[in-house]
């Protein structure tokens, strides 16, 4: 929310990627609410770009088959994956690949979110 990212930016002094990083860490507690729900239904789809040199195979979980087999959602799980195809900016296909100190930086950054701090240290 607005208020949220008011408050971040205060907290940080301005600075807008310490901004983030803060509401990163604070998790924002509706997202938490939800966290712990099972998204065990969705759709698998394929976007294959012109000329057969590009293709992603994407899968996109929802909490209900209700929501699965409607046409908006199957529709946002085709638009994402011709956005992913489209996008230079995707240069990571297996975690192997994943650059080993973004990897921490993102480690740490949940590390120090407020709902994983609540744990006893053998959980986080």
């Amino acid at each position: 929310g607005m208020m949220d990212c008011k408050k971040a930016l205060a907290e940080s002094g301005g600075e807008i990627e310490a901004a983030q990083e803060y509401l990163r860490k604070k998790g924002m507690a509706k997202a938490d609410k939800k966290a712990g729900r099972v998204a065990a239904e969705g759709v698998v789809v394929s976007y294959i770009h012109a000329g057969s040199r590009l293709g992603v195979l994407m899968e996109l979980n929802c909490e209900t088959d209700f929501v699965a087999r409607g046409d908006k959602f199957k529709q946002l799980a085709a638009d994402m994956a011709m956005q992913i195809a489209a996008c230079p900016d995707v240069t990571v296909v297996r975690t192997e690949d994943v650059d080993p100190a973004f990897l921490e930086r993102e480690r740490a950054i949940e590390m120090e979110k407020e709902d994983v701090l609540a744990k006893p240290e053998n959980i986080r």
